[in-house]
């Protein structure tokens, strides 16, 4: 029991204990705190008024130190001004120096120009002293002239216009001598010299190429086994030559000459593309127009590859490649055509290898000479076809395979149409001359052979103190007689010269021609 009432009052006074315990613990935890309180505030008053303190330091310090480079960068200002202060001066009397000797210059520059202006005006008086001297000399000459002008007239008997008429007809005629002698001196030597170059390269030129000549004609000319075979070309009712003449475009000659028929056409090609299916019918021996018809068109075929292996032939011989398939295929078409009796493709040939050799000798360029050669004749291809001269022709085609301005420009000054502008141009000018013009290479038409030798006998006598000329050597030589009363021995060569030059202007020719004036004087008297 009675320990029963000890633990209630235990348990109380060990709580009392506890909140005795915390009570006190609050306390002096509130006096530490109000004691800290005041402990840092008094830090933090001794902390301000230590900050305070060292504030003010740095400012007085900041403000010394400012001080003390407002003086020292016054200084520096001073020194600064001091020094372009001195710099100014030195500079001001260096102008000074300078500008005192450029007017010590300028005065001296002065007098010597007042010296020279007193010299020139003394000169100017001398020069004018001498004028007039030199008038009254030339009045004193003038005068003298005119007594001794009047001396010789009344010693000559002539007057001075017809002493200056005199004088000049004297001049004239010596002149003209002089004129004669020097002209017909030069051309002698130029002539030699360059006849003897060009004889050399020409002949190098002829000697290194060579060409076959075949005959002109417009007819081939087939054989046939027997005369019975022109019946059968006939046929029925005339319908096998009918059909055959409409399929070639070719007139079919059957007359009496035995065993042969005749082909007659301006277009070499045609005609030959006839004279092949020709051939074939009279082998095969079944002639009908069917049959005929697929003759021709196997004839046509053949002649086509002929013609294309004909111009490769000929590119491969002259040595020309890239050359346009069609531009090929028409120099096969010229191995047909013929001009006055001249193989056009063999021409070209020819025309080719001569303008790249003289291209050699002279240092030209020989693949552009050979190529305008070989192409100068392109448009006698189809000149049958197309209307215009073959030169037109020939420029219009290699215009329209993109051949070069060259080769373009040499097709139409080959027959001189323009005027050649290069050398490549000149060289296949005297090729296609040297080509068509040397001996057996043409036959010439008759009347075109008579014309132009009556039209070289017409130039010649058109010009005044001509007496008679002549045409001779096949018109490659005209010889002039002179009226000896009307030309002089000086004349003579001047005559020769401008006759050669009214030649060359209006008369066309293949070579040269010689002109060769001759003028005589004779005396004729009779004995009685």
């Amino acid at each position: 029991m009675i320990t029963g009432l000890i633990h209630p009052v235990a348990a109380v006074s060990t709580a009392l204990t506890v909140v005795i315990a915390v009570a006190a613990a609050l306390i002096f935890g509130a006096a530490g705190f109000v004691l800290g309180s005041m402990f840092r505030k008094k830090v933090a008053e001794r902390e301000i008024g230590s900050a305070e303190e060292e504030a003010k330091r740095i400012i007085n310090d900041s403000i010394k130190a400012a001080e003390s480079r407002k003086r020292e960068a016054l200084l520096e200002v001073k020194e600064e001004i001091h020094k372009e202060r001195t710099e100014f001066e030195q500079e001001e009397r260096s102008r000074r120096n300078d500008l005192q000797k450029q007017e010590r210059r300028i005065m001296q520059k002065e007098e010597s120009l007042d010296r020279k202006l007193e010299n020139a005006e003394k000169k100017d008086e001398q020069l004018q002293q001498r004028i007039k001297k030199n008038e009254e000399t030339a009045k004193e000459l003038e005068e003298i002239k005119r007594e001794q002008t009047e001396r010789l007239e009344k010693i000559s008997g002539l007057t001075q216009e017809e002493a200056k008429s005199y004088l000049v007809e004297k001049l004239e005629s010596e002149v003209t001598h002089e004129k004669a002698m020097k002209l017909r001196e030069l051309e002698e030597k130029f002539k030699d010299e360059a006849d003897e170059k060009a004889r050399n390269i020409v002949s190098l030129a002829i000697q290194r190429c060579a060409a076959d000549q075949v005959a002109e004609t417009a007819v081939s000319v087939v054989p046939i086994p027997s005369d019975d075979m022109k019946g059968r070309i006939i046929g029925r009712e005339g319908r096998n030559i009918r059909t055959f003449e409409t399929m070639t475009g070719v007139d079919l000659i059957i007359d009496d000459t035995p065993d042969a028929i005749t082909l007659s056409a301006f277009d070499p090609v045609r005609r030959e593309i006839a004279r092949v299916a020709l051939e074939k019918l009279i082998v095969d021996g079944r002639i009908h127009p069917a049959r005929i018809e697929e003759m021709v068109e196997r004839a046509k075929r053949e002649v086509d590859q002929t013609i294309k292996k004909e111009g490769q032939r000929a590119a491969f011989e002259a040595g020309i490649h890239n050359l346009h398939p069609e531009v090929i295929r028409l120099l096969g078409r010229m191995h047909y055509r013929t001009s006055y009796g001249q193989n056009v493709l063999v021409h070209s040939l020819e025309v080719c290898h001569i303008a790249g050799l003289l291209a050699g000798e002279i240092g030209a360029d020989v693949a552009l000479a050979k190529r305008a050669g070989l192409l100068h004749d392109l448009g006698k291809s189809i000149d049958h076809e197309v209307e215009g001269s073959h030169v037109q022709i020939g420029v219009d085609l290699a215009k329209k395979y993109k051949e070069s301005p060259e080769v373009i420009h040499a097709i139409a000054a080959h027959h001189g149409d323009v005027e050649p502008q290069s050398v490549v141009a000149c060289l296949v000018q005297a090729a296609d001359a040297v080509s068509a013009a040397r001996p057996g290479a043409r036959r010439e038409n008759m009347e075109n052979y008579i014309k132009r030798l009556e039209k070289l006998e017409e130039i010649a006598n058109s010009f005044e103190g001509v007496a008679s000329s002549y045409a001779v050597q096949a018109g490659r030589e005209i010889r002039i007689m002179a009226k000896p009363e009307q030309v002089s021995d000086d004349e003579m060569t001047l005559l020769a010269r401008d006759l050669a030059k009214r030649i060359e202007a209006e008369l066309d020719y293949p070579g040269q021609i010689k002109v060769n004036v001759i003028r005589e004087t004779r005396a004729v008297e009779y004995a009685k």
